[in-house]
């Protein structure tokens, strides 16, 4: 049931003195776009007639039909914090519609709710809660990012070795204020890298808490001097930056993956959608993990999964059952990197797994030991499968898989796609830094 009605937005913005409303939206990659219109145009704004034009946003529409309209989810209501208190600034996170009031096909977070109205259909209810992390750098004379970390600290260490206590605590603060509810922030793993972790949530709300977290992490590390980047993979030898999604179905108020009498406490429910998961995994792969950089991270010792199997406790696995039962009964994949784009990540993982529970598939066997210790002979016998080893691989895969591609839908699946050759055919005609050094002088 909807939080705000439209005359409880024209009242928050008078009483809390907001000069400013920022109306988000994302591209097609996931990357936040926003129109900032005064106070007084909210009466336009919550009856969905501010317009943006589409041709200028990555994977939208064409010159000649660029005219679209954001449509305000009014629960997304929000002030800013980090924004002057005098004159505040809110935003409200957008989906887009055509002019004749149809949702655009393109827009990620429609992609998002046509499968979850799909999950709904089944009456189901998908529940989402992600780990973010990301690494501060410092920055050059200038403000510019380098690759330095900020700290030499490791895995839940503290001040004073943790030098990113200060901006951890300003996010989880500020998204406090916002309407989080945060659970746990720490030191990861590899030096000036962070996580912060919030409750889960229904699908879109938790997609838009995800973009939500990277523009105030970006934001509090700009003013404390540093850069914050969610690439996957910034440093050659440490570990990466993952974003592993935990995921449950509910119904009838009950969580459908749990199980008493199962000895795992799984339901065939969860066994299935396990299932579907591991099916559509590399076709899923070029949305969940969507950058040539994305696949310097997926291999063996870093802690990132790349080979496709599941376990009940193993981390080298790709899909992991946390040890918690009952309501708090879930899946978690550990592929995912925060650069996806979380509506289209959520909505690929909702499609495999409620495939798999269409389907009455059943996963193979549960893998209980290190996977990155055993011989490619080994995991043949096992029937482990690899993750696609670079984005290529991911582009093939992705378009190979049906149900992938169905689920973004004809438009947004070509303009994905499209950038996405374009980026590796980038990649793959470029002159690195390591072929310099290595063949420059020598040949």
């Amino acid at each position: 049931m909807a939080k705000y009605t439209k005359e409880d937005i024209i009242r928050l913005v008078e009483e809390e003195d907001v000069k400013f409303i920022r109306l988000q939206f994302s591209d097609i990659f996931g990357m936040l776009k926003n129109v900032a219109v005064t106070a007084s145009q909210i009466e336009k704004v919550v009856n969905n007639q501010i317009m943006i034009d589409g041709s200028s946003i990555e994977g939208f529409v064409r010159i000649d039909e660029s005219d679209q309209y954001l449509h305000p989810d009014l629960d997304s209501f929000a002030i800013m914090p980090w924004r002057p208190m005098n004159g505040k600034v809110a935003r409200l996170l957008c989906s887009v519609y055509n002019p004749d009031g149809t949702p655009f096909v393109g827009d990620p977070r429609n992609v998002l709710k046509r499968a979850v109205d799909a999950a709904a259909a089944e009456g189901y209810t998908f529940n989402v809660g992600p780990e973010c992390e990301f690494f501060l750098f410092e920055t050059d004379e200038k403000g510019r990012p380098t690759t330095v970390p900020q700290d030499d600290a490791g895995y839940f260490d503290l001040s004073p070795v943790d030098h990113g206590e200060t901006v951890r605590r300003d996010v989880c603060l500020a998204l406090e204020a916002m309407g989080f509810e945060i659970e746990a922030s720490h030191h990861e793993v590899a030096q000036g890298q962070h996580e912060v972790d919030f409750k889960y949530a229904e699908a879109m709300t938790t997609a838009d808490r995800i973009e939500t977290l990277k523009l105030t992490v970006k934001t509090y590390a700009s003013r404390n001097g540093l850069h914050a980047t969610f690439m996957p993979k910034p440093i050659y030898g440490i570990n990466g930056s993952g974003m592993h999604i935990n995921m449950s179905l509910f119904k009838d108020g009950k969580n459908a993956f749990y199980d008493e009498s199962d000895p795992r406490g799984l339901s065939k429910t969860a066994y299935s959608f396990i299932a579907g998961l591991m099916l559509h995994v590399p076709g899923m792969a070029a949305v969940l993990n969507p950058l040539v950089n994305s696949y310097k991270r997926l291999v063996p010792g870093y802690e990132a999964p790349c080979y496709v199997a599941w376990s009940a406790s193993n981390r080298s696995a790709l899909i992991r059952i946390p040890s918690v039962r009952g309501s708090a009964t879930r899946v978690e994949l550990r592929c995912p990197d925060p650069a996806c784009n979380p509506y289209l990540a959520l909505a690929v993982c909702l499609a495999a797994g409620l495939d798999g529970v269409k389907r009455n598939l059943t996963p193979p066997e549960e893998i209980k030991a290190n996977i990155f210790a055993m011989t490619p002979g080994e995991r043949e016998k096992n029937g482990i499968r690899s993750l696609p080893a670079n984005l290529k691989e991911a582009i093939d895969a992705m378009e190979a898989d049906g149900l992938i591609m169905d689920t973004l839908g004809e438009h947004a699946s070509a303009a994905y796609l499209t950038g996405k050759k374009q980026e590796w055919d980038e990649y793959r005609t470029s002159i690195s830094q390591w072929g310099a050094d290595r063949y420059l002088i020598r040949y």
